[in-house]
């Protein structure tokens, strides 16, 4: 069987790989080894922390919503306990950017409900 020599084809994974880790602290940024690991972990963080911006951003969402209710005398619970009920399916994003940049608007939702 004849041997494959990978001179070409090492060189190219080595650089694109030391390429993806420039601006990485330490042996991690000029390294193939450690580069190559960082990548990896690089890769799953991303992935996972990709999930976890949606919850992130439901949090804030409900943290605003409940700001703009405390003033007016309702909770965040009944808020969205009452919507639910009255069958009006606007989600928590928009009632957010309502609150904030439209209150006459929340106010006249909040209205509807009571």
């Amino acid at each position: 069987m004849t041997r494959v020599k990978k001179a070409v084809n090492a060189l190219k994974t080595r650089r694109n790989t030391l390429k993806q880790v420039k601006g990485y602290r330490f042996r991690r940024g000029n390294t193939e080894r450690a580069a190559y690991e960082a990548i990896s972990h690089a890769g799953a963080y991303a992935f996972a922390h990709r999930r976890d911006k949606k919850g992130t951003f439901r949090r804030l969402w409900n943290v605003r919503i409940n700001a703009i209710l405390d003033p007016l005398g309702m909770s965040y619970s009944k808020f969205i306990g009452e919507l639910k009920k009255k069958n009006i399916s606007i989600n928590r994003k928009i009632l957010s950017e309502i609150g904030t940049e439209h209150p006459e608007t929340f106010k006249k939702i909040l209205e509807q409900i009571k």
